[in-house]
């Protein structure tokens, strides 16, 4: 029997020791999404390929998203440690093989590899968390964990101009080596978890299906409106093959014997609401915050690296929130305050940053993204809590990475229809400025900041104000778009937080008497559980 188990969770020295390496993990995977930004224009004047080069960025985005679910079911059924170790592992060997490459299809590849590894580390970190500390308790290292991934948005692209201007792009990758290997080390030495001992069978075509239908709805928000046309045959031909993927997926798993996802699980009101709600805050959030650093450039004229520093008002707030969230829920056991208080400061947060303008000051624009920032710490790792919460203790691994898919493909869709309306709203305020201005402005849609800047200087004022404009727009629907989950934190049930680590028998009892149970539905006693262990 292992040290958590036998005392309800690890305490003191040993859960700070193996809190220290889960953290370390995914620092890692989220440091790993930012940190290329800086060194890009490097690597294509090293290894050519230009035409390639949004594809370094993709296939990780893209690997990531579709290992989500699959390593949320791996951990629940060969036990968390293990699967966790080789996330770690299998992103070493990716960052390894990626600082060596030697063509831009090989970088690429490697890339694909670090995302692979990079999507077992987001969910098997948040669910070893689960495992060795109660839901009660659970609050404050969830908040500490939404802060690495605040920490790492502003370090990424820092480090690695930092690398690129001292060292060597491939530096950017081998970076990753010494922190990862402290973090095998420690999660080796000093993590013990139950390891299940059952047979288990892999549902090989569900997981063929749900990396088929993701991976083609990923590929559309990333290409369309940008490599292909939104009517295009390509982008309507993704679309098509995503959803009639996804329902097959849905089919298979109805009748697996073991299903890659429970369909048991969305008979949760709580896991269905909390899930809507972490897919609807990361279109609005993933979709409309990915504009404030191209304003900030545009606008004040700031270097890529400086503009991420100009993030810390909101990486600030997402911290702190975070944190003080988290401490305050481990204190008083409820959580239901906090989803409804940080969906009404996205709100409002996202109108303040509808006002930016050309001639907003740079600190009133720090205290817009700082009031963005605290509402998305009160709320998006208390949705992964609440997830945990109501999941049984075999189905945490699932639970979790189904919290982390949704949030992730909802930025994805975010991102692709806020950038549409971007584009839109820009193209028709270009369409009725002066014809001495138009005529500089073909293509102004996709004028990269250095391009602005050569603009002559009336032009120039011309575009900003344009800018400004469609920049309104887009913030305005990401208003609107955080007006959904606000409502519906008001669905979420408040259903008191667990101080042990298994479900109590009374609640599993209740859910069987509801109609609940099943080979692989919400509530199984816990009973069957600790007979299993």
């Amino acid at each position: 029997m292992s040290e958590a188990q036998s005392t309800g969770g690890l305490t003191g020295r040993a859960l700070w020791t193996v809190f220290a390496a889960l953290m370390l993990g995914m620092f890692l995977a989220a440091l790993d999404q930012t940190i290329v930004s800086t060194a890009l224009p490097t690597i294509v004047g090293d290894l050519g390929g230009l035409n390639h080069l949004s594809w370094v960025v993709t296939a990780y985005l893209l690997a990531a998203t579709i290992s989500t679910p699959i390593y949320g079911k791996l951990g629940d059924m060969y036990g968390r440690k293990p699967v966790f170790q080789a996330a770690i592992l299998i992103l070493l060997a990716g960052s390894m093989l990626a600082g060596l490459s030697q063509t831009m299809d090989q970088l690429i590849g490697f890339r694909a590899l670090q995302g692979i590894g990079a999507g077992g580390l987001m969910v098997g970190a948040q669910a070893i968390i689960a495992d060795i500390v109660p839901p009660r308790e659970r609050g404050r290292y969830m908040g500490l964990i939404g802060s690495v991934f605040a920490v790492a948005s502003v370090a990424g692209p820092l480090l690695g101009g930092f690398l690129v201007d001292n060292l060597s792009w491939r530096w950017v990758f081998y970076v990753n080596m010494p922190v990862g290997a402290v973090a095998v080390a420690i999660v080796a030495l000093r993590l013990h978890l139950h390891t299940p001992t059952t047979r288990h069978r892999i549902d090989y075509l569900g997981a063929a299906l749900l990396a088929g239908g993701v991976g083609s709805l990923v590929l559309l928000t990333t290409w369309g409106g940008n490599q292909y046309a939104w009517g295009s045959s390509t982008i309507v031909g993704l679309g098509i093959a995503g959803i009639a993927l996804l329902a097959l997926f849905v089919w298979q798993e109805s009748r697996a014997v073991e299903p890659l996802l429970p369909l048991g699980l969305f008979r949760s009101r709580v896991f269905d609401v909390a899930n809507a709600m972490g897919f609807t805050i990361g279109m609005a959030m993933f979709g409309a915050i990915v504009f404030i650093p191209l304003y900030l450039q545009l606008v004040y004229g700031a270097s890529p690296t400086s503009s991420g520093l100009r993030l810390l008002p909101l990486m600030a707030g997402l911290l702190v929130a975070a944190i003080a969230s988290g401490r305050v829920i481990s204190r008083i056991g409820r959580y239901k305050a906090f989803p409804i208080a940080g969906t009404a400061f996205l709100v409002v947060g996202m109108y303040l940053l509808s006002r930016l303008g050309v001639g907003t000051a740079p600190w009133l624009a720090s205290v817009y993204m700082l009031v963005v920032g605290v509402g998305i710490g009160l709320v998006m790792q208390v949705l992964v809590l609440v997830v945990q919460n109501d999941a049984r203790p075999e189905a945490i691994g699932v639970a979790t990475s189904t919290a982390t898919f949704f949030r992730s493909v909802g930025g994805s869709f975010g991102v692709a229809i806020f950038g549409a309306i971007f584009a839109s709203r820009l193209a028709t305020e270009i369409r009725h400025l002066p014809a001495s201005a138009a005529k500089h402005l073909q293509g102004g849609v996709h004028l990269t900041p250095q391009q602005a800047k050569q603009l002559p200087p009336a032009v120039h004022d011309e575009f900003l104000n344009a800018f400004s404009h469609a920049l309104h727009g887009v913030f305005l629907w990401g208003m609107l778009m955080a007006v959904v989950p606000f409502g519906l934190a008001w669905l979420l049930k408040e259903v008191p937080l667990r101080t042990t680590l298994d479900r109590p028998v009374e609640l599993a009892t209740q859910e069987a008497a509801a109609g609940a149970t099943g080979s692989e539905s919400i509530a199984e006693p816990v009973a069957k559980t600790a007979a299993a262990r």
